[in-house]
């Protein structure tokens, strides 16, 4: 088996890069990966194409304290349980590990280096365009998320140049953080546990944002067994409070405090403001018309919406894909994985991917005949 550092050959026809496959899959995080190994396994010709330059490296840029919310206990994906202790909570880095494991352990055939432009169809196939390259195949799934661009409101360029600002996907520790006071946008479980990391670190911390709420204490007993078992197999399209909780993720409603409980923010001294709107003689101002004078402005507002690459017309109004379960009944072979509430409250977890993707390809694998170059074994990853 090849190692998973060494630089691998894309498999190439007659001296040339090989473009054409059965399915393409965009995107080599977690769904990637998943849906990538049912393929393999049924024989299928697939190939995975991930931006980054390593697996897991979305993983790897988020800041160093993250933990995830899911024990290892539940964290693995399907054919690789998580190494180590079942009750632990893995860090981003052993969760990035993990699947540059799950990638050469299940021998998903990935191409590294390669960001998506562009999607399209021309007749009966699609097209992919990469840079300089364009791939083509029957089957596409798009595995990416659709939250990939980082969201700050306009008026933070009204704010004074003196005040540092870092959105949550630049934000590695407290180390980038000026003296003085912080304020933190946004109120969510990532809000929450950077609020807490400045106040640790000495800042006098203001919380903005609405008060979310918390899971329930009875939620996380066992690993968060009931919890898990909920939002697989109750929260789900086909239930009424499913659907219900369904829009409201789909509405951008931030989830409610995993880890982290409200008592806590209030003994290490963080103060809760109202939200702020815009901005005044250089500083932020909340909806109250309150002034705050901070060094800091630490943006938890989360991602917005962006799949301007593909260009299809298969976006509802609020921009998110128009789906069955995964599947794009107005344009034949093309699949999502990996959507929030795709099919379920677990749908874009470690813990409900799985249950997603299988359903994804078995759906392929009824339409694709297994093919003498899917059955092969796989190289992982294959670097541009």
């Amino acid at each position: 088996m090849a190692e998973l550092n060494r630089i691998e050959s894309v498999p190439s026809v007659r001296g040339h890069e090989r473009t054409r496959y059965q399915v393409i899959v965009i995107g080599g995080g977690q769904a990637g990966l998943c849906v990538g190994h049912y393929l393999v396994d049924a024989g299928i010709d697939v190939l995975v194409l991930e931006a980054a330059a390593r697996i897991g490296e979305s993983w790897r840029r988020r800041w160093d304290s993250l933990r995830l919310f899911t024990a290892a206990e539940y964290a693995g994906l399907p054919g690789l349980a998580f190494p180590g202790d079942p009750n632990a909570f893995p860090s981003k880095d052993e969760l990035a590990d993990y699947l540059e494991d799950y990638a050469r352990t299940m021998r998903v055939p990935v191409r590294l280096n390669t960001q998506v432009d562009a999607l399209h169809r021309r007749g009966d196939r699609y097209l992919i365009d990469a840079g300089h390259i364009r791939f083509d195949a029957y089957h596409v799934i798009v595995t990416t998320g659709p939250y990939q661009k980082a969201r700050v409101p306009s008026w933070g360029s009204q704010l004074d140049a003196k005040i540092v600002q870092i959105h949550s996907s630049a934000y590695k520790n407290p180390a980038q953080l000026p003296p003085g006071d912080v304020l933190v946008v946004g109120a969510g479980n990532t809000g929450a546990e950077l609020a807490l990391e400045a106040a640790a670190a000495g800042h006098r911390v203001l919380l903005s944002g609405r008060d979310v709420g918390q899971v329930p204490s009875v939620m996380r007993i066992a690993n968060g067994r009931l919890f898990w078992f909920l939002a697989t197999r109750v929260f789900t399209v086909g239930t009424r409070i499913g659907r219900k909780i369904q829009g409201a993720v789909r509405a951008g409603h931030s989830s409610p405090l995993v880890r982290i409980r409200s008592k806590e923010i209030a003994a290490a001294g963080i103060r809760r403001v109202g939200r702020v709107v815009s901005a005044r003689k250089g500083k932020p101002q909340t909806e109250d018309g309150r002034e705050l004078d901070v060094a800091c402005v630490l943006w938890c507002a989360g991602f917005s919406l962006d799949f301007s690459w593909v260009h299809l017309p298969i976006f509802a109004p609020d921009g998110y894909p128009l789906h069955e379960q995964g599947r794009v009944t107005s344009e034949p072979g093309l699949h999502f994985v990996g959507l929030p509430f795709q099919r379920s409250l677990s749908s874009s977890t470690l813990v409900g991917v799985g249950r997603d993707a299988r359903i994804v390809a078995d759906w392929i694998a009824s339409r694709v005949e297994p093919s003498a170059i899917g059955a092969r074994t796989a190289l992982t990853p294959l670097r541009a």
